[in-house]
């Protein structure tokens, strides 16, 4: 028999669990890793991180911190009655009630159900009551398991599948009908309270209202004789809509998750109106598909910057392979051939290994080495063919890095449709100078069109060729047209002088670039800051200056400062730190040795008013010391394993080795500095 999502021993009534929802999340960790279903600190971070993509106050006093998490190994419900409330983020005040809701990566269906059937239970009044008036532990864990019906075990509870539309009756006004879907990133709280929030609505306005929570357990699909019958469509939703081209032509609403919940009636009258407007936004045909980042009916809440910034981190997000990839395949070839294997001959890779001897001067060593078939030793002339084979790879891979940026940010302003303008407007850009700001342009340009082009209202039997044929063709029309006509010159002489700038820094204001550099690259750990600065690098690399080695070699640098200085930190003063902290910490040598800066993000999210500071003020010194030291790298990832790609050797070395060591002591030391003086608050201990 499966545990129980709650027991007594994991609630807490009227308690003082601090004065921060980090306070009261970090204590109710403590709760449920006590009762053995899961480690503390993992969960805790989790809880964290999941909070710093969207609030979990509700509004009406209800907070629901939750997560799905490596660190639970059974599901679970904690709960508390605030005493005092606490602030959750939600628009009318702080939350007395809180549950967390902690799940394991592997949750089974059944499990995930319940905790639906919790979420909608939490929109019903006498629920919330029952909650509030409860005097012992015993009676809250009976309010739950019957609104979850785990105390009926003839009746394995389900969270009900989608409800099939009435058909109307003969004689009858037919009622209109919405259908909705709702889902957020978790897919078990948000994505059922909201699904309940609608149908209420739906209800109260004399309106059919069918839902279809996209969560994460199993998907109930809505019948698609309901979808054809639908007057509108509401979307709801913090993720892309799963298979959204089965609501294609209907009018749509669409918002976050969290708006179905404070405002359903609200959006039921827009639904209405909208199903009533000719002139509302529709649902495309076809254009978005699961993946696409944002509805190409264009209707969405999200504001315009909120959207660019999204579609922006999409296409680095895409183009980070490609130059990862390409970079350090180029580096590789270096490390072979020497820095001059860029001036070989473009057949020396291409040719197969029965003809190698057709590679330069060089050759004749290098058959001779295919001919003995003894590869175990690298005479020069094999090393020249192999570094040239690595470095003709890398910059095929390479070549495609501001291509797929624009491509990418297309496709998350507009879905697949805005793919091909995309990647075709990149590739213009790479051609007539324009660069990464070429890229980005048309990126976004190409996403817009084919956006807007797809809100044409088109025949039936035209429809299906927009996503495939017209859209692509039309976009990449205008997009090509306006870099060659109008915006190409400029972009390209931008860049240019960008890279003049950059090439002429020397003394004080390249440090001053170090600094901004370093900031950035430990502020938000691999978050739109920390790509910005990312990009700003990579990008460079192909320009192949020295002043570009220099940035590339300090963002590197930098970006390696938060999980080494916390990995330091924890074993020198492990006791400011919780056991799984520790093992984090030893865990973060490597991932900091490899440039991963995503190795602090557990200390970040427990901790970020200490954390985070500290690491910036790591990331300015080694930044600035990286700069001011001439250190230039030629690779864009790969932290001390690209050793090699260092320039000027061996001084390059010893130069980055100093920048990284200052950093990493100047940030060990500030976060160890700020938790002694300013030490967070104890974790309440519980019965």
């Amino acid at each position: 028999m499966s545990e129980p999502l709650i027991t007594p021993d994991l609630v807490l009534l009227d308690a003082d669990l601090g004065a921060t929802k980090t306070d009261v999340i970090t204590s109710l960790a403590a709760l449920v890793a006590k009762s053995g279903r899961a480690e503390e600190a993992g969960l805790a971070a989790d809880a964290l991180a999941r909070e710093e993509k969207a609030v979990t106050g509700l509004g009406g006093g209800i907070a629901i911190p939750h997560c799905r998490s490596a660190a639970v190994n059974t599901n679970t419900l904690a709960f508390a009655r605030l005493q005092p409330k606490v602030d959750f983020g939600a628009a009318d005040g702080p939350a007395d009630i809180c549950f967390m809701i902690a799940a394991s990566e592997g949750s089974d269906d059944a499990h995930l159900t319940l905790l639906a059937m919790l979420a909608r239970s939490l929109m019903r009044q006498e629920f919330l009551d029952g909650l509030r008036g409860a005097s012992s532990p015993a009676e809250i864990v009976a309010l739950v398991n019957q609104a979850t019906g785990a105390d009926s075990p003839a009746e394995p509870a389900t969270a009900g599948p989608v409800a099939a539309a009435s058909a109307p009756v003969p004689g009858d006004a037919p009622k209109k009908l919405i259908v909705a879907v709702t889902a957020c990133p978790t897919g078990i709280a948000h994505t059922f309270m909201a699904a309940d929030g609608l149908e209420q609505a739906g209800t109260a306005a004399g309106v059919e209202l069918v839902v279809e929570p996209q969560g994460s357990g199993k998907v109930e699909w809505l019948d698609p004789a309901v979808i054809a019958r639908a007057d509108a469509a509401i979307f709801a939703t913090d993720v892309p809509v799963r298979d959204k081209e089965r609501f294609a032509g209907l009018p749509v609403i669409e918002s976050g998750v969290k708006r179905a919940i404070n405002e359903p009636g609200k959006m039921v009258a827009e639904a209405l109106a909208a199903a009533a407007d000719p002139n509302a936004p529709r649902v495309a045909a076809a254009s978005g598909g699961a993946g696409a980042a944002s509805s190409a009916a264009g209707a969405s809440q999200l504001s315009v910057g909120r959207r660019v910034q999204q579609a922006l981190m999409t296409g680095v997000s895409y183009m980070i392979p490609f130059v990862a990839a390409g970079g350090l395949l180029i580096a590789l070839g270096f490390l072979f051939g020497g820095y001059d294997i860029a001036l070989a001959p473009k057949d020396c890779a291409a040719i197969t290994w029965v003809d190698a001897d057709t590679c330069g001067q060089a050759s004749s060593m290098a058959a001779l080495v295919l001919a003995h078939n003894s590869l175990g030793s690298m005479p020069a002339g094999f090393a020249l063919y192999l570094g040239a084979m690595l470095f003709t790879i890398g910059g095929a891979a390479f070549g495609f890095l501001i291509p797929a940026l624009s491509g990418y940010i297309a496709y998350a302003l507009a879905g697949r449709p805005g793919i091909a303008p995309g990647f075709v407007g990149g590739a213009v850009s790479v051609a007539i100078g324009a660069g990464f700001l070429g890229g980005l342009v048309t990126g976004l340009l190409a996403g817009v069109i084919a956006l807007w082009i797809s809100g044409f209202k088109v025949p039936r039997w035209l429809a299906g060729l927009m996503p495939v044929v017209i859209i692509p063709l039309v976009t990449t029309l205008i997009v090509g047209g306006v870099m060659y006509l109008f915006l190409g010159t400029p972009l390209s002489n931008l860049t240019k002088a960008m890279q003049d700038g950059l090439s002429g820094m020397s003394g004080g204001s390249a440090v001053v670039l170090g600094i901004v550099l370093g900031l950035m690259m430990c502020f938000d750990l691999g978050g739109p800051v920390n790509k910005a600065a990312y990009l700003f690098a990579t990008a460079g690399l192909s320009a192949a200056t020295a002043a570009n080695f220099h940035v590339m070699a300090a963002v590197m640098a930098a970006g390696m400062v938060p999980p080494l200085a916390m990995a330091l930190a924890t074993t020198v003063r492990k006791k400011l730190f919780t056991e799984v902290e520790r093992e984090n910490g030893t865990a973060a040598w490597l991932l900091g040795a490899s440039f991963i800066s995503e190795g602090a993000i557990p200390f970040a999210a427990a901790d970020p008013l200490r954390v985070i500071p500290s690491m910036m003020l790591g990331g300015a010194v080694t930044g600035a010391l990286s700069m001011a030291l001439g250190v230039g790298l030629r690779a864009p990832h790969g932290g001390i394993f690209v050793l090699f790609a260092f320039e000027p050797l061996p001084a390059a070395i010893l130069g980055f080795l100093i920048s990284l060591i200052a950093g990493v002591v100047v940030s060990a030391a500030a976060v160890i500095a700020a938790k002694t003086v300013w030490p967070k608050k104890e974790v309440v201990a519980v019965a």
